[in-house]
């Protein structure tokens, strides 16, 4: 009887050691799980709250082309991601109301002239060819802790324009746009080889001590400006002294070079800028211990609207549509939509 006394003793002993065993862990980690596992800070459900599109923009749906990717998303949900890419998203907000709506004229001018994507997309997210796109992660990865509240302002320009389209005549214009002019911006012919009614010179409020890089400043040695030039003039004469490789600089009135002589050869303004890559056609020049030094202002192609000219006049208490028929010539705002294009719902 004494040995089943004990052998009951060393069990009952086993089993609240067990116990403990159990228990212990559970007594330390309780009262401390809030710090360790923070639960007591709710997920804030609005965060990354899929995006919902006007009534207008939601009805059309766009194949986009993005790298070897073909997406589907309706208008709106495309805007979002150019405007993000396009605009600094601490702009006013009738500037990115402005961009909003040029973005979707521009992209349903594409549409409405073919594309460069046959039947395999309507647009894609290539800014060289046709505008840049940035998804929602990658965009707050880049904002971090302005995040929630840019996402917020260029939702918010998408749907607070829904529909809303810039037209010449009825029908959608080409809407370029660039970041900075030189107080001037640039007629289309003096670029490019078509001129357009809508896409002339008018008056831009540059605030040069908010841009970025408004002035810049690139040199070329001889060799370097040669290899350059060379490879896209092969005819040029770029013989003797570098004082002499540039001639006959013919200027616009909004302070761009329209053209000029590149040993010997009449180039244009434009095309000279892409072949140097700078900033923009707005720039001088001199010669310098034997190298070629460019002085440039602004940046971009100068047709269109001005991105932080639209700013500086949002800034001025000018409201997106007023912006916009600044920029654009003879236009008017007016809600728009494709006739027979794809809706929501038939693809």
């Amino acid at each position: 009887m004494r040995r089943k006394s004990q052998v009951r003793q060393s069990v009952a002993v086993s089993a609240v050691l067990l116990a403990l065993l159990f228990i212990l862990p559970l007594l330390v980690v309780v009262p401390f799980r809030t710090a360790l596992f923070g639960r007591e800070s709710p997920v804030d459900e609005t965060e990354g709250e899929p995006f919902v599109s006007g009534d207008l923009d939601g009805e059309t749906v766009l194949r986009v082309l993005d790298g070897e990717s073909v997406l589907e998303m309706d208008l709106g949900e495309y805007l979002v991601g150019v405007v993000r890419a396009e605009m600094p998203a601490s702009f006013q907000m009738e500037a990115l109301k402005a961009q909003a709506v040029a973005a979707r004229t521009y992209t349903l001018y594409k549409i409405q002239t073919g594309g460069n994507h046959g039947d395999t997309a309507e647009i894609c997210t290539d800014s060289t060819c046709c505008q840049a796109y940035i998804a929602e992660e990658r965009a707050r990865a880049n904002w971090g802790e302005a995040a929630e509240e840019n996402e917020r302002k260029v939702e918010e320009a998408v749907t607070g324009t829904d529909g809303q389209v810039v037209l010449y005549g009825g029908v959608p214009i080409l809407a370029v746009f660039h970041s900075s002019s030189a107080g001037l911006t640039r007629a289309a012919g003096e670029v490019w080889l078509n001129d357009l009614p809508y896409l002339q010179a008018v008056t831009s409020p540059e605030d040069s001590d908010s841009i970025p890089n408004y002035y810049s400043r690139i040199e070329f040695t001889a060799e370097a400006f040669k290899q350059k030039v060379l490879a896209a003039y092969p005819e040029a004469d770029l013989s003797g002294s570098v004082s002499g490789w540039l001639r006959d600089a013919v200027v616009d009135g909004a302070g761009s070079v329209a053209a000029v002589s590149v040993g010997g050869v009449t180039v244009k303004g434009s095309s000279l800028r892409s072949t140097l890559g700078l900033r923009s056609a707005c720039f001088t020049w001199e010669a310098e211990d034997g190298k070629l030094v460019f002085f440039v202002t602004g940046y971009g192609h100068g047709v269109g609207m001005s991105q932080y000219g639209a700013n500086a006049m949002a800034a001025a208490g000018t409201d997106y549509r007023e912006i916009l028929t600044h920029y654009y010539s003879g236009v008017t705002v007016e809600p728009y939509q494709l006739a027979g294009f794809t809706k929501r719902g038939e693809m």
